[in-house]
């Protein structure tokens, strides 16, 4: 038997920081419950090239993620840039790989919810998340959002969705996480921690 706590997973992409950042914000709420761990962990690019032309592991930041980071997850939040409105390609990817997963049922009944930023406010904030979710769905798993009671979700001016966390990064020089991003990143975290402890049981 292990002695270690259950992890929510926090697996994302990010090209500029920002992405990782929500994520980082993401596991600060998950580390407030009490018997649950944050794990965060990338996806690396992918390209054109049809080597694998990328060390195992990156030069920093999060360490790139295996299966078995995403099979061993109590709960699980995916974050990706958008790219027209939906996830980037590394992340669909590294989804893609995942069919023994889906076969074997094993993220069945488990929590998972979205995270996304964009240049623009009307970016497809709320478009990337919608389609983040559907491999969850597809996984079995139980979509988390963010509900109304969380005050920022209706102060906010930059990012922020009751479908998931987000950031309005801008198109010019990268904006930072605004008190109301980083609350709702964090608040995602612990609801996400909390209902893995809940669904666990």
């Amino acid at each position: 038997m292990s002695d270690q706590l259950p992890y929510v997973l926090v697996l994302f992409y990010s090209r500029t920081g920002q992405t990782a950042e929500l994520a980082s914000q993401i596991g600060r709420g998950v580390a407030r419950v009490t018997g649950m761990e944050a794990r965060l962990r990338a996806v690396p690019p992918v390209s054109p090239d049809t080597e694998a032309s990328l060390p195992a592991v990156p030069d920093s930041g999060a360490p790139y993620a295996s299966k078995s980071d995403l099979a061993n997850c109590a709960g699980l939040a995916i974050g990706s840039p958008t790219r027209f409105g939906n996830m980037a390609a590394p992340l669909k990817h590294f989804l893609d790989t995942t069919g023994d997963l889906w076969l074997s049922g094993t993220l069945e009944g488990k929590p998972a919810g979205a995270f996304t930023s964009t240049g623009s406010l009307h970016g497809g904030q709320e478009t990337t998340l919608m389609t983040m979710m559907m491999p969850l769905l597809h996984h079995g798993m139980v979509v988390c959002g963010l509900p109304y009671s969380e005050k920022s979700l209706g102060e906010t001016d930059t990012g922020g969705t009751p479908y998931g966390p987000t950031h309005w990064a801008g198109t010019g020089e990268q904006q930072p996480l605004s008190t109301h991003e980083k609350a709702l990143c964090q608040a995602f975290g612990e609801r996400l921690a909390r209902l893995a402890l809940k669904l666990a049981d």
